[in-house]
């Protein structure tokens, strides 16, 4: 009897907890029993750390270029010293490069000698986002004329681990100021034309048909080839962001303008108008609410698309352009047979476009589900 008072109990307890909880706690419990958006957040939460401080996790200076460490392999980091005695003491085997008398070919192979690693180590001076000077890194060598290549050298011999994390700031950003746009964009025109319809609606939706119409690939590789080439690094980001988004609202405009016009004669927001709300507060305070999930949905399959929307471009030269570094910079690279058979570790970028991408769409499924918690 007493098990079953204890059951009771737990239940009639777990019950009020959920009467009494607030939307955003039911959507935070909702959200938490998807494993894979859980997995996603995580995933999410680190790049878009690596991407904030890129300065300080890069063990060099991305531009730096070393003629004798072009196309070097990656190397391994070991934890174990077991040279004098046993200690656990990060470090890599240095490697000694070899020109082949005959065919001239360039090979790398691992010394005994070994560089030892340590954290919060002084190395190559930097600018923290432009604006805080600063000379300590996450790893650094004891001797500074030591260089460490974790994910192997390019062309250049530039280590490409501290040019893959630089990368990740540009890549990862592209997608949130992009959507911001969009989600402007769409949301308001949307509104509106769900909202007012006849004349304004018409024109609305002849703009967003007009757009879909168009082919997109091509529509971003004109806009792009059009930037010229000497525009700073910062007015060649803004530009192509905004190309981005300029095609990329007009589905959330479409499913924002149906849902408006279903829900302007439901019985709550007849009642808020005949209460004397105006426009905005009834948009805003009774309407949008209601579409959290499908805005949520929408702006976090449109992250990933503008991610691999700005790699596209810049793998193909009409985006980004060096100096500027991104995944998309960085994969251009490994365009040739020449560069995949000498040094495969260039596809590393690639690698992080399709962690990013597949952590956005489980986050963007847990969220979309979460939205919702009483369908639970």
């Amino acid at each position: 009897m007493s098990d079953l008072s204890d059951t009771s109990g737990a239940a009639t307890t777990g019950a009020d907890r959920i009467a009494v909880a607030s939307q955003s706690q039911l959507i935070w419990w909702a959200f938490r029993k998807h494993k894979l958006a859980m997995a996603g957040l995580v995933i999410t939460v680190i790049l878009y750390l690596i991407g904030a401080f890129a300065e300080v996790l890069s063990p060099e200076d991305p531009n730096d270029q070393d003629r004798r460490a072009v196309f070097q392999p990656p190397q391994m980091i070991h934890f174990v010293d077991t040279s004098a005695g046993f200690s656990i003491r990060p470090y890599v085997y240095a490697m000694e490069r070899h020109r082949d008398p005959t065919s001239l070919a360039v090979t790398y192979t691992a010394s005994d000698r070994k560089i030892y690693l340590h954290l919060f180590g002084k190395g190559a001076p930097y600018v923290f986002w432009g604006l805080i000077p600063g000379d300590l890194h996450l790893l650094a060598t004891e001797d500074p004329s030591d260089r460490v290549f974790l994910f192997g050298a390019d062309r250049l011999g530039r280590d490409m681990f501290s040019r893959v994390l630089y990368g990740t700031r540009i890549s990862m950003s592209i997608g949130l100021v992009g959507v911001a746009i969009s989600l402007i964009l769409g949301v308001t025109l949307g509104g509106i034309s769900g909202y007012y319809g006849g004349w304004v609606d018409t024109a609305i939706q002849r703009v967003i048909e007009f757009i879909l119409s168009l082919p997109t690939i091509p529509v971003w590789l004109a806009l792009a080839a059009a930037l010229p080439p000497s525009w700073p690094i910062y007015q060649q980001y803004f530009v192509i962001t905004l190309i981005i988004s300029l095609v990329g609202w007009t589905e959330l405009g479409r499913v924002v303008r149906g849902r408006f016009l279903a829900l302007k004669n439901e019985d709550f927001v007849i009642a808020a108008r005949l209460d004397g709300a105006s426009e905005a507060r009834i948009i805003f305070r009774h309407m949008l609410p209601s579409l959290t999930s499908h805005i949520i949905a929408s702006l976090t399959l449109a992250i990933p698309l503008m991610i691999l929307a700005e790699t596209g471009l810049s793998f193909l030269g009409l985006g980004l352009q060096p100096p500027a570094i991104s995944w998309g910079v960085l994969l251009k690279e490994a365009q040739n047979i020449r560069t995949i058979s000498q040094a495969p570790w260039l596809f590393i970028p690639g690698l992080f476009v399709v962690f990013s991408v597949l952590a956005f769409n489980f986050l963007g499924d847990g969220m979309r589900d979460a939205a919702d918690p009483y369908e639970q």
